[in-house]
């Protein structure tokens, strides 16, 4: 795991889950799959790195709104962004302006987040289920970083 920021409290612990570091890598995948990739317009371009940034932003947004009903569905659009990404991807490759192996390594990464994001929604929506969801922010024993 990268340390993005030395600075820490409960708001921030979406950055040391699994799938959210693994998003910014498909970001940081994607971004260099396209920059090697020719022949792709500045509009779909931004609109294939829009979907992939969604990923992890909205894995953040829905940790940070404390409520699982509104994780869980933050959960799902992160989902859907994977699902736009797949397409544009897969259209970028039918159309020959992706190698075989530049989509191949997408994929099998693009396969790995979408699995983890599907495990992360199936362990919520338990705890939803059996009520051993906690909406209210207890105070750490240590103090939050300055």
């Amino acid at each position: 795991m990268m340390e993005y920021t030395k600075r820490r409290n409960l708001n921030r612990g979406y950055m040391k889950l699994e799938v959210w570091n693994d998003a910014i890598e498909l970001f940081v995948l994607v971004d260099k799959i396209l920059g090697e990739a020719g022949n792709i317009d500045l509009k779909l371009r931004g609109q294939i790195l829009a979907s992939v940034q969604s990923v992890s932003a909205n894995l953040a947004e829905g940790y940070c709104r404390k409520s699982i009903n509104e994780y869980l569905y933050f959960l799902n659009v992160s989902l859907g962004s994977m699902g736009e990404l797949m397409t544009r991807m897969i259209g970028l490759k039918v159309t020959r302006r992706l190698t075989d192996a530049d989509f191949e390594s997408f994929d099998q990464f693009h396969y790995r987040v979408e699995n983890k994001l599907l495990s992360l929604k199936k362990s919520l929506q338990a705890k939803r289920r059996g009520g051993s969801w906690e909406e209210e922010i207890r105070e750490q024993r240590a103090p939050y970083a300055a």
